[in-house]
């Protein structure tokens, strides 16, 4: 009789498969599944994933614009602590 698995605990596996540095045969016998198994989960939410293939762009400009926000925010604090030098040098 095959374990039924929620997909909450096939989405885990996959992310430790594919982020611990462990082999696919160490991981699934770890978590008591067939490698062929988690094999197959592996490949069904890497394809849930994929992003179709008009999406390039809109994913190049979101990385942009978060890296551009990453640097706001960067520059944002260099002035708060900027402000608060000169406002201590008040006599």
């Amino acid at each position: 009789m095959a374990a039924i698995h929620s997909d909450e605990f096939k989405r885990d596996a996959v992310r430790i498969a594919l982020t611990s540095g462990l082999t696919r045969r160490q991981v699934a016998s770890d978590l008591g599944v067939g490698l062929s198994t988690l094999g197959k989960w592996i490949r069904a939410i890497s394809e849930e994933a994929k992003a179709p293939e008009g999406d390039g762009d809109l994913l190049r400009e979101n990385e942009r614009l978060r890296k551009e926000n990453r640097i706001l925010r960067e520059e944002r604090e260099v002035l708060k602590k900027a402000a608060q030098f000169f406002a201590a040098q008040k006599p």
